[in-house]
């Protein structure tokens, strides 16, 4: 017998939604069951654009959606200062919940939602969604091959996109009672989690933002850096920014190898992406090139990667409402982690740049 899709229900129309609604349509596991936004014309518009089936429920509350019998998970767009409420809520009404990061302005705030969904036998995930594409998993197997990439010594990382004025005077990430992190939360969080993911979730033990960090009048910052370290010596830096142009890269140099990819968050094209790896290069005995050159390597996807991450979700909901399996810990795990990264590097910033220690 096949096991019934998961029915989504969404809070919040943000652009974001959008994308995540046509990934819960592709995902082979879920259904669009319903919208709820503040206004029910914006609920109903939403859903029209967005190709939800007809028997999709509109609502002009949150708390409706929340009430519904028929949604067995909701997803989450709302603004970074919402989260706390709603997913607690989301949690107490026992809705599996898919939230977008971060996941809350602190690690306070995140434990809060964890204890909610812990309490309540709810799985929770974040929107982190290249953590679930093919190619994340092949460039894993890289990092992990002592022989060809060796001891992980550093990773940097950098998310940055270029914004309009409007941007920059309207949108809620720039807003400090919306989502107070700016781009720290909002670029930054795919930055530390692609370090985490890189040293195999290690945390560092210290995050030292870098000097210059750029904020608005209201104190919400548009561009930043940090440097991480840890007790072993390895070490990375990241930077993010509202303020440059659209770029997203890792490097990550072991002592044989270095992986090397520029489109980490979105890949250039939905269905195939590539990284660069380099195993044990030299020079040429003239010195006028490498030898041997780095690789290519391309991988194919039939789903994009946000239904790949609809998908893994639905399927740990299902194990849950089918099988009576306990929800997985490691993406709230992974998600803590990221968020007491993002803790230190602004606490950092706070205190003019010293070092901040990071304490599980």
């Amino acid at each position: 017998m096949t096991d019934s899709p998961i029915r989504f229900g969404i809070i919040g129309c943000a652009d974001i939604a959008r994308k995540v609604s046509r990934a819960i349509l592709l995902a082979p596991n879920a259904t669009l069951s319903a919208v709820a936004s503040r206004s029910i014309d914006k609920a109903a518009n939403f859903a029209k654009a967005n190709g939800f089936p007809p028997e999709a429920k509109i609502y002009g509350s949150y708390d409706s959606l929340l009430d519904d019998p028929d949604i067995d998970a909701v997803y989450m767009p709302l603004p970074t200062s919402l989260h706390l409420k709603w997913a607690v809520l989301t949690a107490q009404k026992k809705k599996h919940l898919l939230t977008e990061k971060p996941v809350a302005l602190n690690v306070a705030e995140f434990d809060e939602i964890i204890k909610a969904c812990e309490e309540n036998g709810v799985q929770i995930m974040d929107g982190t969604m290249w953590m679930h594409h093919p190619r994340t998993h092949k460039m894993k197997e890289f990092l992990q091959d002592k022989d060809r990439f060796g001891q992980l010594k550093t990773i940097n990382s950098c998310f940055s996109f270029f914004t309009d004025p409007d941007f920059l005077k309207n949108d809620i990430r720039v807003k400090p009672d919306l989502d107070a992190l700016g781009a720290l939360g909002d670029e930054g969080w795919y930055c530390v989690r692609s370090i985490l993911w890189a040293a195999d979730y290690e945390l560092p033990k210290t995050a030292t933002a870098l000097r210059g960090p750029v904020l608005n009048e209201a104190g919400v910052i548009l561009e930043c850096g940090a440097s991480l370290q840890w007790e072993d010596g390895k070490t990375a830096t990241f930077h993010c920014s509202f303020l440059q142009s659209l770029t997203m890269n890792i490097t990550a140099i072991g002592t044989y190898g270095t992986l090397h990819l520029t489109d980490f968050v979105i890949p250039y094209q939905e269905h195939q992406a590539s990284y660069t790896a380099s195993a044990k290069p030299g020079f040429n005995e003239l010195v006028t090139g490498w030898t041997p050159l780095p690789s290519q390597h391309t991988v194919t996807t039939d789903l994009p990667q946000e239904v790949c991450m609809v998908r893994e979700f639905a399927k740990l909901v299902q194990d849950i409402r089918k099988n009576g399996a306990k929800p997985d810990k490691k993406w709230a795990t992974i998600s803590r982690k990221t968020q007491l990264v993002l803790d230190a590097v602004k606490a950092s910033i706070d205190k003019g740049f010293q070092p901040v220690e990071i304490v599980n």
